[in-house]
C-alpha cells in the first residue's frame, strides 16, 4: 500500500511546474517558445540563466521533499523499505513534472528531477554520475545527450551496487528496485526520442551557460520586434517618397513639354 502513497505523493509534488510559474511571472508560457517543454533547459534557453537556475533548483528540490516526506511517513512501518520509498516517491514526482495533470499532461522531460532523484537517492553513484553528465555536456553542451548516458550511468550503478548487497533488500526486493529504475530510465529516454532523432540528423540544439553564447531573451523580442518595425516604416515612408518625387518629375516633363510645343507653335506662326 505504501507504494502507492508514494506514488502519489510524489505525482502531487512533482506536478507543481516551477518553469511554468516562472513564466507566468514574467509574462509569457513558457510551452509556446523555445521547444515547448517546461522544464529547466527550455527555461533556460528562453528566459535566460537566473530563470533557469530558479526552475533547475525547484525541480532538483521538489524530487527531494517528496522522497523525505514520504520516508517520514512510512519510515516506522516499514524501516527496511528505504530505498524502494525513495524511488517510488521519485517516480511519482518524476511522472507528475512530466504529465501534470492540470496542464493537460504537457510538462517537462523530468532530466532536473531525475538529477535530484540521483543525487539523493544513494549517496555512493553521485561521483560517477556528476562525472557522467559534467563530462557529456562539456564536450557536447548537449544537454539531452547528456541526460541519456546519465540514466544509463545510473541503471549501471544500482545493478551493481544492488548485487553487492549495499541496498540491504531482498532478492525479490531487489528485483523490484531494478524494475522501477529500468522503468525510469525508459521513461527518459523516451522523452528525449525526437532529441535522438535529432542528435541523429545533426540538428539538435546545444545550450550553453556564458551568456555571450546564450540566444536574447524573451524580453528583448520586444525590442527587436520594435526595431524591425521601425525599420520597415522608413523603408515604407521613404518608398512613397520617392514615389512622390518620381510622380512630381514626370508632371513637371509633362509641363515643360507642353510650354516647348506652345512656343514652338507659336515661332511658326511668326515665321509665317
Amino acid at each position: 500500500m505504501f507504494r502507492l502513497w508514494c506514488l502519489l505523493i510524489g505525482y502531487f509534488l512533482g506536478s507543481i511546474s516551477v518553469s511554468y510559474i516562472v513564466g507566468k511571472v514574467r509574462g509569457i508560457d513558457i510551452r509556446e517558445h523555445g521547444s515547448g517543454n517546461a522544464g529547466t533547459t527550455n527555461t533556460l534557453r528562453v528566459l535566460g540563466r537566473r530563470a533557469g537556475a530558479i526552475v533547475l533548483a525547484g525541480d532538483l528540490l521538489k524530487c527531494f521533499v517528496a522522497m523525505i516526506v514520504c520516508w517520514l511517513i512510512f519510515k516506522n512501518q516499514y524501516p527496511e523499505m528505504k530505498y524502494l520509498i525513495r524511488i517510488y516517491a521519485a517516480a511519482g514526482a518524476i511522472l507528475g513534472h512530466d504529465y501534470p495533470f492540470y496542464l493537460k499532461f504537457h510538462g517537462g522531460k523530468g532530466v532536473a528531477c531525475f538529477v535530484g532523484f540521483n543525487a539523493f537517492f544513494y549517496p555512493g553513484i553521485i561521483p560517477a554520475q556528476t562525472v557522467i553528465f559534467i563530462g557529456i555536456f562539456a564536450l557536447t553542451h548537449y544537454v539531452s545527450l547528456s541526460s541519456i548516458f546519465f540514466s544509463l550511468g545510473f541503471i549501471s550503478q544500482i545493478v551493481i551496487f544492488g548485487q553487492l548487497g549495499f541496498f540491504g533488500l531482498t532478492s525479490a526486493q531487489l528485483l523490484e528496485l531494478y524494475i522501477i529504475a529500468g522503468t525510469l530510465v525508459m521513461l527518459n529516454i523516451f522523452q528525449h526520442r525526437k532529441n535522438i532523432a535529432n542528435l541523429i540528423n545533426g540538428v539538435e540544439k546545444k545550450t550553453y551557460l556564458s551568456k555571450k553564447k546564450m540566444p536574447a531573451e524573451i524580453p528583448f523580442e520586444e525590442e527587436t520586434n520594435d526595431e524591425t518595425n521601425s525599420e520597415t516604416n522608413d523603408d515604407e515612408s521613404n518608398t512613397v517618397d520617392t514615389k512622390e518625387n518620381e510622380e512630381t518629375y514626370e508632371s513637371g516633363q509633362d509641363a515643360n513639354s507642353s510650354g516647348i510645343q506652345n512656343t514652338s507653335t507659336v515661332d511658326k506662326e511668326g515665321v509665317k
